[in-house]
Parts: C-alpha cells; structure tokens; sequence
C-alpha cells in the first residue's frame, strides 16, 4: 500500500497545485468568501480519517449551551440534497450520522445539514451561534473562528497530500486557524510528549496549541436507556461492531477492562444493509455466553438503533489534558465579542 501511495506521488503534487491555487484564489478575494454577523467558529482538519471532530463540536455545544445553538454540517453519507432541519421523523439516511447524533443527544440546539454553507446560514435565523462541522476547507464561508484537529499518532506536520498521503492540502493551510487542538493523546502522554509535538506544529503554526484526549463514559446505554457500568463489562461476552475511520482507541479500552469481545468492522459512515444486519443477529446468537450484548459506537448507534437486539454503545467526551481554561477563555470571548 505504502510502495502505491508512493507511485501516486506525480498525482499529489498536481494535487498541491490546485488546492494551493484555489487557496490563493480566496485569499486575494476573486473567489467570494461570505462573512456573518454572528459567531461562526468552524471545526475542521488538514487530513481525511478520524481526529475527533463530533466529540469536539459536542464539547464546543456544552461549552456554549447558554446561547441558541445551531450545528450545520454537510451531512457526510446521507441520501439528501440541500437544506434539511433535523427532527423527529429524520434518519441517518436524512441527515448523517453524525448530526442525528447530534440532535438526539443535545435537545436545545437547532441541528442542520447543507452542502451549501452559505446557504445554510443564511437559514438559520434563530441561531445566535452557529458551530460548522468539518468546514475548514469550505472557504466559501468566511468563518469567525476556526479550530484545526490534528490526531497525536498522525500530525498533518508529518503527513503529505493525497493520494501519497492523507492531507487535502498543503500544511501551510493551517495558517488560517486561530487554534490548533492534538486530539486523541494517550492518557500516558508526558510533558517532554507535548513539548517535542508543539516542535513539529511550531513549523507552520504560531497560534495556540492545546492537548486533549478521548474520555469514555463510565456506563453502557442502550436504546431504552438501560445501563451496563464499564466496571462489569468483563462478565459479559460482546460482539464489538464498528463503522468509524479508527476504532483501535475503542479496541485498546476494551483490552484494558479485560473485556471479551469479537469485533466485526466496517468503513467509516457505512451504511447496513438488511443482509448484514441479519448477519451480526445471526452471529451474536452463536455467542456461547449467558450474559451478551452487542456493542457499538455512539457514532454507529445512531445507524443500528432498533436494528439489532441487545445494542448498547460506549459514548466519548473530549477532554483537555491542560489549558482547558484557556482554550475555553478563546471561544467564550470570541463570542461574547461577536455577538
């Protein structure tokens, strides 16, 4: 694989030509990038595959929950086009995973998706704030405020463009943030870890850095909001499924609880279709144990739930490693200044 990204590399510099033209394009202003007149802060990468993205915009909607929230995503893996306001009658097949996930767990935000940013906006009237998810190289929209994820084991700062690497654009991009986050630390990281990362990101970035890990629920959910404590997790046999970009953060927790499991994956936003739901049924009732249950990811869960029986999911919060006051200080003045 890694002898044919190199092969691709003629494709990757014609690549960097274009983005890094079209970047100069807005810069310069002969492509329209639209400006608002509320907060907008946008949560984005440098690089395709899981940084963290949903459980960051989610810390960003408890951090903001005294505002009128709007969430407005492009709505990766749906069947729609165009404007759509999530609600009760909505599905994944709707509106994503991602942004249903999103509705059913905050219940005082306005959930929405449109591959049109500034259309989308431009719809959202009753939203004092609008956080945009994955938007960092929608530069028709003029954000306020932008937060770049990168993943602590994949820095962009050492990764190259596609389809060599997994960048879809040059790390100079990240100029345009006003904040850069390392998602996904090991709860072992150390200072000596943190200061020899910053090293690498300082070669393009002046602005502030923060570091911040994924913290798991100390409880399993499931659709009638019955629980499992994690702590009893290992008297069960469980049958892992997953449909995200990185599921080995999840494999390593699960190892760490000496939980049994066999674990069934999927591409990222895959969509199941009746034949594979049967097939994980049918695979679970081959599980020899009493107690059993079928575990997913909180991300998926919004795609199986009531699919499958016995299905509970593991939910994830970002949690800053220091500095949370910091970065936290950033967002709360940035809206309060904007508003």
């Amino acid at each position: 694989m890694k002898f044919i990204r190199f092969l691709l590399f003629p494709f990757a510099m014609l690549y960097a030509i274009i983005t890094s033209v079209r970047n100069f394009l807005f810069d310069v202003g002969m492509f329209k990038s639209t400006s608002f007149d509320k907060p907008i802060i946008a949560v984005g990468n440098l690089s395709v595959g899981g940084t963290g993205k949903t459980p960051q915009i989610e810390y960003l909607i408890r951090l903001l929950k005294l505002h009128q929230l709007a969430v407005l995503s492009r709505g990766y893996g749906r069947k729609t086009k165009g404007f759509l306001l999530a609600d009760a009658s909505k599905t994944a097949i709707d509106l994503g995973d991602e942004p249903l996930q999103f509705y059913k767990k905050f219940k005082n935000i306005i959930v929405a998706v449109d591959e049109d940013r500034v259309h989308g906006i431009e719809q959202l009237n009753t939203a004092d704030v609008v956080l945009l998810d994955d938007a960092f190289q929608h530069r028709k929209v003029k954000a306020g405020f932008y937060i770049v994820l990168t993943k602590f084991s994949e820095l962009f700062s050492n990764d190259f463009l596609l389809p060599t690497g997994n960048l879809r654009e040059r790390r100079v991009g990240v100029k345009r943030a006003n904040a850069v986050v390392i998602t996904k630390c090991p709860n072992t990281i150390t200072i000596e870890d943190q200061n020899d990362t910053e090293k690498l990101i300082r070669r393009y970035f002046n602005g502030p850095i923060f570091f911040s890990t994924i913290k798991y629920a100390n409880v399993l959910l499931s659709v009638n909001a019955e629980e499992i404590k994690t702590s009893e997790i290992i008297d069960y046999e469980v049958l892992l499924v997953t449909g995200i970009a990185n599921p080995t953060p999840m494999l390593d927790y699960l190892s760490a609880l000496n939980c049994t499991y066999t674990h069934v994956k999927f591409s990222d936003h895959h969509q199941f279709t009746e034949k594979e739901i049967k097939g994980l049924q049918q695979q679970f009732s081959t599980l020899k144990a009493e107690k059993k249950i079928i575990l997913t990811t909180e991300k998926d869960f919004v795609r199986l739930s009531g699919k499958l029986d016995n299905l509970y999911y593991l939910a994830i919060e970002t949690s800053f490693i220091n500095r949370q006051e910091e970065f936290d200080g950033l967002i709360t003045n940035y809206v309060k200044s904007s508003l």
